[in-house]
């Protein structure tokens, strides 16, 4: 039961938290479930989350589903996906209902705006964390070279997130495959000379 509550109030801190969609709950996500309860590693968080921006919808309903199941079952997951939705929904009724009629105050506009440098420091850490651990596992050259020609491709070419995932995702499995079968290979010569 316990587990339970504690995937709820993560998600429920995310979702209430989690200013400017999922880019902004990325980092908050991963703090709570890499560094405050160790559900997963940094690792592990990292794959999950190109996996996640492979599929379509939300970014955090999918990490909080994937996320509660992992660490609870059936339950886990309906109590991530509720909690990381519950606060939004609710907010977005207050909100636009009241907000509306106070848009155009300074304070008001002040206080959407100077949310923004927050949410871009959280994304550039979350970057650098990534950006290490790829260091860590391809080295600097390799790792330079796949971000400049992806952001290239990204940003010049205009190309989806999601394809250039996808294209990386599905030449990893081919690589992975290759290496299965050039160990197998090498395994059925060494029982030959055996």
């Amino acid at each position: 039961m316990k587990k339970h509550w504690d995937l709820f109030i993560a998600f429920f801190r995310v979702g209430m938290l989690g200013y400017g969609g999922g880019p902004g709950s990325i980092p908050l996500i991963h703090k709570e479930v890499v560094d405050k309860y160790e559900w997963m590693t940094a690792e592990d968080f990292g794959d999950v989350l190109a996996l996640a921006n492979t599929l379509p919808g939300p970014i955090a309903t999918k990490l909080a589903g994937y996320i509660g199941h992992r660490v609870s079952g059936t339950i886990g997951m309906l109590s991530a996906v509720l909690a990381s939705i519950i606060p939004t929904i609710v907010l977005m009724v207050i909100l636009l209902t009241s907000l509306a009629s106070f848009k155009d105050i300074e304070w008001v506009q002040g206080m959407t705006t100077a949310v923004i440098p927050v949410v871009a420091v959280m994304l550039a850490v979350l970057t650098w964390q990534f950006l290490d651990k790829a260091i860590k596992g391809m080295g600097w050259l390799q790792t330079g070279i796949m971000s400049v020609v992806i952001f290239v491709v990204l940003y010049f070419f205009n190309v989806h997130p999601g394809i250039v995932i996808g294209i990386l995702l599905v030449s990893a499995l081919v690589r992975k495959d290759r290496s299965d079968e050039e160990e197998q290979t090498d395994q059925h010569a060494r029982k030959r000379e055996g």
